[in-house]
């Protein structure tokens, strides 16, 4: 009988800049980039995520956010799967995010821990 292997999924750590100047095209495509979070057909599943900022923000308003780019934790069987994902997301597509230059990682969360 014979088997098919199919690639582990592991969490991978994911720190994507945004391209410089974007922060309103940021802001007009962010809420289609959150309702498209989630599991994508054949893709990985996005398991949490946030903006990386330039400073501690004064206010709960995103317009005055200083954004640097998103990291996100992406369940995957591979690097290549990861990337896909991020190419498939809004921000990648309207140009906010600068996946050339994103920072990919295997990650092994030792311990999680809910608010």
């Amino acid at each position: 009988m014979a088997t098919t292997d199919t690639p582990k999924k592991m969490e991978w750590l994911v720190v994507v800049p945004d391209f410089p100047g974007v922060h309103e095209k940021r802001l007009a495509v962010r809420p289609e980039h959150f309702a498209n979070l989630g599991p994508a057909k054949d893709s990985g599943l996005i398991v949490m995520g946030g903006a990386v900022l330039n400073e501690v923000p004064t206010s709960d308003d995103p317009k005055t956010f200083s954004f640097a780019g998103s990291t996100l934790v992406i369940s995957a069987s591979s690097r290549e799967e990861v990337k896909q994902v991020l190419l498939n997301d809004v921000y990648v597509k309207k140009g906010v995010w600068d996946v050339e230059n994103a920072q990919i990682w295997p990650f092994l969360c030792a311990f999680r821990q809910e608010k």
